[in-house]
């Protein structure tokens, strides 16, 4: 399922939990493939043409970084919600710093999600990776990948 993400050309995909890595690999991989990124701003290095500025007044980009969606106030989650409704023939990427799964159930933004990343390392020496497929804010697939140090 991490595959189908990088191969996407639209959609909204929500990754939590800090996971600078996976962002970026799927940020690079939309880069190589032609897209041109916009983004908020740069928690890491992306290689590739890459924008910064505030999506809500600049179109025409191909892939979109939000930054830590979930934290925002209620009024601006509403915003948010409102501009992504409008651009479902993009790409969005929500990047979260906050590790967020089950709890996302709390946040209207689940029903315009297509997948959701919680990523989390544990102290025991391994990650965690639990990708969701949404359909209509519902999850019809989920799968977790572990990958010990």
């Amino acid at each position: 399922m991490l595959k189908e993400i990088a191969g996407l050309d639209e959609g909204v995909v929500l990754i939590t939990g800090d996971g600078k890595r996976i962002a970026r690999v799927y940020l690079n991989s939309w880069a190589k493939r032609g897209k041109r990124i916009l983004a908020e701003g740069l928690p890491f290095r992306i290689e590739g043409e890459v924008y910064l500025g505030s999506p809500f007044e600049n179109d025409g980009f191909d892939v979109y970084l939000l930054i830590d969606p979930l934290s925002r106030s209620k009024a601006d989650r509403k915003t948010l919600r409102e501009w992504i409704s409008s651009h479902r023939d993009r790409l969005v990427l929500l990047y979260e710093r906050r590790y967020v799964k089950d709890s996302i159930t709390r946040y209207r933004l689940r029903e315009l999600l297509d997948y959701l990343v919680a990523y989390r390392r544990e102290t025991v020496g391994f990650e965690r990776i639990d990708v969701m497929r949404f359909e209509g804010g519902r999850v019809v697939e989920s799968r977790t990948y572990v990958r010990k140090h």
